[in-house]
């Protein structure tokens, strides 16, 4: 993988999107107390959210250099908390991820697709 994209980091940041893309999709219109109480939908944005969040952490200093306004401290630490046991703290997590983390990544990956959109291609 280069810093200037290649198929790996086109195929990384479409992963990168699509999962916070279905977060998105599966969040909209829930109040946080809703989605701590679906087990369903909670599961599967915690599954994403950690998706997301490995999938970020395998891309380059030289991509990531690129792309300085993501929060990568951010998605770091909330892959260390995504990991924790079931409880309050693991809730908290959760809604920082769908409240802070995620909304500002999907932001930025759209200004990026647009001013950088080598990052995004699939080419050698």
């Amino acid at each position: 993988m280069t810093a200037f994209g290649g198929i790996e980091t086109g195929a990384l940041l479409g992963i990168v999107e699509q999962a916070g893309t279905d977060i998105a999709t599966l969040i909209e219109g829930l109040t946080r107390e809703e989605l701590l109480r679906s087990r369903l939908t909670r599961q599967e944005v915690l599954r994403l959210l950690a998706r997301m969040a490995a999938t970020l952490a395998t891309l380059p200093p030289g991509v990531r250099a690129r792309m300085p306004e993501l929060d990568w401290d951010g998605w770091q630490s909330l892959a260390q908390r995504l990991a924790l046991p079931p409880g309050s703290a693991l809730d908290e997590a959760l809604a920082f991820g769908c409240e802070a983390v995620l909304p500002a990544t999907l932001l930025w990956l759209r200004v990026y697709r647009q001013g950088q959109p080598e990052l995004f291609q699939m080419v050698p």
